[in-house]
């Protein structure tokens, strides 16, 4: 379990392999909506999968093992921040893989997971087009898979914030218990 002092191997284990997941598909998802680069959607729809898996797993922990407490006390506006900066953190990390699922599934592409048809694709067999199962579920999916990237960009970037404030100006271990120091 996790102290003031000392995060467990689990939670920072969980921590890590999420946040440099999220990170990098956040990353491939912009270059692939930016650059209409479409090859990679397939990698980005099956690590979305495996990763929502752990993200459970990470959610479930975090509901075991309850939220970190601070080293210290901190100002109220600060704690506040951190508070809704977390919130936002695990409720995103387990929209944006549901959100991109909804819409791939929905829209009619399906879902394959290193090509294992979770959920197949729909094609209209006299044209060959793709064609959505619920048109209108599916752009609920995209937009919420689109805005909220942009929301976990703006939280992860205050958490980042957050952690080296605490490194460098703070000078409290907030940071070391989350790298198992």
């Amino acid at each position: 379990m996790d102290t003031p002092q000392k995060f467990s191997p689990l939670t920072i284990a969980l921590h890590w392999v999420i946040a440099l997941s999220i990170i990098a598909m956040l990353g491939v998802g912009f270059y692939m909506s930016i650059n209409e680069y479409y090859p990679l959607y397939d990698w980005h729809k099956s690590f979305g999968v495996l990763i929502f898996f752990v993200v459970l797993v990470r959610v479930w922990w975090r509901v075991k093992n309850g939220w970190p407490v601070p080293v210290r006390a901190y100002p109220a506006l600060e704690h506040r921040v951190a508070q809704v900066t977390h919130w936002v953190l695990i409720v995103g990390t387990v929209l944006m893989p549901i959100s991109g699922m909804l819409y791939s599934g929905l829209g009619g592409w399906g879902i394959k997971v290193f090509g294992w048809a979770m959920v197949a694709g729909n094609k209209n067999p006299a044209t060959g087009q793709t064609e959505p199962i619920h048109a209108g579920l599916a752009e609920l999916g995209e937009f919420t898979h689109e805005w909220l990237g942009y929301v976990l960009v703006v939280a992860i970037t205050l958490h980042l914030a957050g952690a080296l404030k605490h490194h460098w100006l703070d000078k409290d271990r907030t940071l070391l218990r989350m790298l198992g120091r």
